[in-house]
């Protein structure tokens, strides 16, 4: 059997072009001799659909679409990812088996996901079938994402008790940091129990704070990977298989039996020919992204390396965002800070310079180092660059709050109306020139509030809002190493003691433990969801702790209202964090 997974980047929403996207890829999977091609999960409607779901129209639209793309399986058989409508206002997150211009079967998700980013129990029916077709080439067994995640399941039950030779799991898995290592293994395991190949893709792309990363791979019986797409690129894997080497045949009646087995017979007749797909074309959104390059077992791609690996999915997510709400041009804050220079970097990356804009925007405050640092930065990168000096505003503000600030000295909030005169200036160039305007906070900023609502949190997409700030430095060293010379991020940038430069001398360490401290406490509060005790307990201050702990729990309410980001982290603030903001619990 010649396997095709097809490893595309759908648009939620884009029925249309994802339904051309697809109808593409048949006819190039087609051309390629291809006998079974998988799409990914939900791959019609784009992932995750949310409160579209709960629209009746929306899911007879999605309908049309899945019954427009089989018209086009002619010569080979797809399994193809889509939102059905059922009996009773039931919804199945289902992955339809197609052959002969016609839908043969259909499959609906037993386990549904309600943790981190999840809430499929919000939307869907679980399934109560295992389903295995039967092709000339072996039996084949279809699943969608997290059926297959753990042991004793649907998998299982396909190839012990319905003797599937080949497992098919079409998914869209979330990225974050490490996420793809442990797929492989998980995957590796499942062949093994179930003495099964496995084809797993993975969808591709940005959407909204989510990144999907592809790397989908073909496992062996006995736990060796064949085959594996990309990082953060779309692609084609084509693997031939012989089925006859599946060792599930031995174990058939192991399995404990919990879902009732559906079989089908896809006959060679109903495929055979590979015959041209009809005249019919479908309406697409102007996608032209062409022919997805194809990745056999002879040249699966090497991985990359951590840092690689979250940069390349914060250019995805840039590039997504920006593609996908139709936006040209972004424009970037600099400070002549770290945090400004890092995203300036991956815009370019992700979108090309010419598409980028710098625009500086010096106080009283500003040194003549950061000054010329935001320059420098901008010129090496090649972007437009602009300085917008904001005194005269500033003192336009203060010369207007003089009688109500009369005899208080100065604190946050004349640093503060720096900052949104800063925010105010950017979202008027985006009004006025239509450019998105990327915030610059990091992960370690936003956790404690370090940021100001309505000056640098004014913006559209917070490239790296999930990014810690010890994680900032390691980008900015990777991304300087990119360029054989000299990178585009000065060295007084990199080594400057970080400050928000709002008031004289202002350091960030005035207001904030050590980065590598603070980002310590926030990655055992936030993302492991420790206790106070329990991090006093592995090493920290207490009174340290104690203090973050508290100003974490105090930002809700400006996380709340900051622009959405990129998630690269296994708990980002937004989706995967929910949490009242009136709130007195501590600990």
């Amino acid at each position: 059997m010649r396997l095709a997974l097809a490893q595309i980047d759908p648009t939620v929403g884009d029925l249309d072009g994802n339904v051309a996207r697809i109808i593409a890829v048949l006819a190039q999977a087609r051309q390629l001799g291809v006998d079974l091609v998988a799409f990914p999960e939900l791959v019609i409607s784009g992932y995750p659909p949310e409160d579209l779901l709960l629209k009746d129209h929306f899911l007879r639209d999605c309908r049309r679409g899945l019954d427009q793309v089989a018209r086009h399986v002619q010569g080979l058989v797809a399994v193809v990812g889509v939102p059905l409508g059922g009996p009773d206002d039931t919804v199945a997150n289902a992955a339809v088996v197609l052959a002969g211009g016609e839908i043969r079967a259909e499959y609906a998700k037993i386990r549904l996901p309600n943790y981190a980013v999840f809430d499929e129990q919000r939307y869907f029916d679980p399934g109560r079938k295992v389903l295995v077709f039967h092709l000339p080439e072996g039996r084949v067994a279809v699943n969608v994402c997290e059926d297959i995640w753990f042991p004793a399941g649907p998998c299982e039950e396909a190839c012990l008790v319905g003797g599937a030779e080949l497992v098919v799991n079409i998914s869209m898995s979330p990225y974050h940091l490490g996420k793809g290592g442990e797929r492989v293994e998980m995957l590796k395991q499942r062949a093994l129990e179930s003495g099964a190949f496995v084809g797993y893709v993975n969808g591709l792309g940005g959407q909204d704070e989510l990144v999907f990363d592809g790397q989908s791979i073909v496992v062996s019986p006995a736990g060796a990977v064949l085959a594996r797409g990309p990082q953060f690129e779309e692609a084609l894997v084509v693997v031939d298989l012989d089925l006859k080497d599946a060792l599930s045949a031995v174990g058939i009646g192991a399995a404990p039996g919990l879902w009732r087995i559906e079989t089908v017979d896809i006959a060679s007749e109903t495929i055979e020919g590979r015959a041209e797909a009809p005249a019919e074309t479908a309406r697409g959104s102007g996608d032209d992204r062409g022919l997805l390059p194809v990745f056999t077992a002879a040249d699966s791609p090497a991985l990359l390396g951590q840092t690689a690996e979250v940069y390349e999915a914060l250019c995805l997510g840039v590039r997504d965002y920006v593609r996908k709400n139709r936006f040209t041009d972004v424009v970037v804050g600099l400070s002549g800070g770290i945090d400004s220079a890092l995203t300036a970097c991956i815009a370019v990356d992700a979108l090309g310079a010419e598409r980028v804009h710098g625009v500086t925007m010096p106080s009283r405050y500003s040194s003549v180092g950061t000054r010329s640092d935001a320059e420098a930065v901008a010129e090496n990168l090649g972007i437009g660059f602009s300085e917008l000096p904001i005194e005269t505003i500033f003192r336009a503000y203060l010369d207007t709050l003089a009688v109500e600030f009369a005899g208080r000295e100065p604190d946050s909030a004349e640093e503060n109306l720096q900052a949104r005169v800063r925010g105010n200036l950017l979202m008027a160039l985006s009004n006025k020139l239509g450019w998105l305007v990327l915030t610059t906070g990091n992960k370690s900023e936003m956790a404690v509030g370090y940021a100001t609502l309505y000056g640098d949190m004014a913006g559209g997409f917070a490239v790296i809002k999930d990014v810690p700030k010890t994680m900032v430095y390691d980008l900015a060293l990777y991304r300087n190493a990119l360029d054989p010379a000299s990178g585009p991020i000065t060295d007084s940038t990199m080594t400057r003691a970080p400050s928000a430069e709002l008031r004289a001398d202002q350091c960030d360490q005035d207001s904030l433990p050590p980065y590598e401290v603070l980002d310590a406490i926030i990655e055992a509060y936030v993302v492991r969801d420790e206790s106070l005790e329990e991090i006093v307990a592995a090493g920290s201050d207490r009174a340290v702790v104690e203090r973050v702990l508290g100003m974490i729990d105090l930002n809700e309410y400006k996380r709340r209202q900051a622009a959405p980001g990129v998630r690269i982290t296994p708990k980002a603030f937004g989706k995967d964090r929910r949490l009242p903001i009136t709130n007195r619990y501590r600990g």
